[in-house]
């Protein structure tokens, strides 16, 4: 049995009790976003739906779906439910395409963030004993300071990084008895490349035990490749800055899935091309219904992560239903040949080729007659060679694990360690240049 945290009993609320706040929640929630959000109420009422009919939970498939798009052409208030003096803090998403989405929050809605954060690093058995390092980005970004006031709240001591001066990162860390990480996959592996160049050993050198990650999709493989060359424990977060930042799931460590704290936010799982919903079990489009958040709050917002809800109770003795890990997500679902390709799928097959290290990039491009698929993966320190059938044995490696799981033979490229590009935030794995 998992020990019991200070929400532990929270998070085995009896199913009955849990679906019937869940209903209470959802009933008010959507009459707040009915009479207060210009955008909802004309959906619902063409639709002719509304906040009254919602008598069950399987009514709220009734009602209209949120997305990102929303929030982007409604930029920067349209669909801000309370006055501006109730406002406590806004937080942004990227904008490189154009606006970026605006999600203008409460005191009461930033508690409730904090609230999730907690009851994850609590799940993961650390305590005010412990020294969390947190190396996402501050700002716009809702990964640094989420992580910071959870783990301030739970008593930890903070060392507030944030992304980037890699090497000072590895000093303090050594230095000040870090025990917990809170940052990105892609970027802990990029730490451990350039703790491997200064000599440090992460087992022998620091106190590091556990590893928060999200942000980013990764696979099991990565969570394996992580745990081998560090020693800790690789934990999961799940949280988007349209929803709530980190905090709206985590794992136990009894399941390979992530608790979600159903009590604050609603899941469904969606067929993603019929918008049907899915019973448990099935994989689909996550979406969820924040219950507890009055700023910006959101009704059945599409994720686009591709995901399932279990039905069996976990282990652990949570009630709060588990998802499955995001792997992917259905916006970065390539099409390549007319096969259906995900970052995801390429990351697992390369990571069981040893001589390769996972740090990778895709390039698609377009030649006269067909899409040109081609990978760069970097060779691990030792492996690299000049000899011509070394290096050619590792490439048909690669090659054969990939064709065996998406049925395509992309152009490998074998680069040194260290050649392709390191992120200090989300890593971007894939650069389409194809043709629209």
């Amino acid at each position: 049995m998992q020990q019991k945290n200070l929400f532990y009993d929270k998070d085995c609320i009896p199913v009955p009790a849990l679906r019937a706040m869940q209903l209470e929640k959802l009933r008010k929630i959507i009459a707040y976003e009915y009479e207060r959000v210009a955008l909802f109420r004309t959906r619902c009422d063409k639709k002719g739906v509304k906040p009254r009919d919602l008598e069950t939970l399987a009514d709220l498939a009734k009602f209209p779906f949120m997305k990102k798009t929303d929030l982007r052409d409604e930029y920067p208030f349209g669909l801000t439910a309370t006055p501006m003096s109730e406002i406590n803090r806004f937080h942004c998403s990227s904008g490189t395409t154009g606006k970026p989405i605006c999600i203008p929050q409460t005191a009461g809605d930033v508690e409730v963030w904090t609230e999730g954060v907690v009851r994850c690093l609590s799940m993961y058995g650390i305590t005010k004993d412990d020294v969390v390092q947190v190396s996402y980005g501050y700002g716009l970004f809702t990964g640094g300071l989420g992580a910071h006031y959870g783990a301030e709240k739970l008593g930890c001591a903070v060392l507030p990084t944030g992304a980037g001066n890699t090497e000072k990162q590895i000093m303090l860390m050594k230095d000040l008895n870090v025990t917990a990480i809170c940052c990105t996959p892609s970027y802990f592996l990029h730490l451990a490349t350039v703790a491997e160049k200064l000599g440090v050993d992460f087992r022998r050198d620091t106190k590091l035990k556990h590893g928060i990650f999200g942000a980013e999709p990764w696979t099991d493989e990565m969570r394996s490749k992580i745990e081998e060359i560090s020693g800790i424990t690789a934990h999961d977060i799940y949280g988007l800055t349209e929803i709530a930042g980190p905090g709206v799931a985590g794992n136990c460590g009894h399941s390979n899935g992530l608790h979600i704290w159903e009590d604050h936010f609603y899941p469904e799982i969606v067929d993603p091309d019929t918008l049907e919903p899915l019973p448990d079990g099935e994989e689909g489009e996550l979406v969820i219904t924040t219950l507890d958040r009055f700023g910006t709050p959101m009704i059945r917002y599409r994720t686009r992560d591709l995901s399932r809800l279990h039905v069996e109770q976990c282990p652990c003795g949570r009630t709060m239903r588990v998802m499955d890990r995001v792997h992917a997500r259905s916006d970065d679902m390539l099409i390549i040949h007319g096969v259906n390709v995900f970052p995801s799928q390429i990351e697992a097959c390369l990571l069981k080729v040893p001589q390769v290290a996972p740090h990778y990039m895709i390039e698609l491009s377009s030649t006269a007659t067909m899409d040109r698929f081609e990978i760069k993966v970097e060779v691990i320190d030792g492996a690299f060679s000049d000899t011509i059938s070394d290096m050619e044995l590792i490439r048909r490696k690669v090659s054969a694990s990939i064709k065996e799981v998406v049925g395509l033979s992309p152009v490998i490229t074998l680069v040194p360690s260290g050649s392709l590009p390191r992120s200090e935030g989300k890593i971007k794995r894939v650069i389409d240049n194809r043709k629209k």
